[in-house]
């Protein structure tokens, strides 16, 4: 599955929607997502959703998807 993790880059400072950032990646589930995210970053993550059908064709034609990998 193809998770879209919504995160701010800094966990000291007071989540802020405009500083709200995404990245996509590929895992088996929403709390192995997360937990690679926790791992391999600093980031404080706010949310993290499952992309399928519409909503996935509608990201990939978005120029910011692209999957990331640790």
């Amino acid at each position: 599955m193809i998770y879209k993790v919504l995160y701010q880059s800094d966990k000291v400072r007071n989540p802020k929607r405009e500083t709200t950032q995404t990245l996509y990646l590929e895992a088996d589930s929403a709390a192995i997502a997360r937990a690679l995210v926790e791992k391999n970053t600093p980031y404080n993550i706010e949310l993290v959703q499952e992309l399928s059908g519409n909503f996935l064709d509608y990201e990939k034609k978005s120029a910011d998807f692209k999957l990331t990998e640790f």
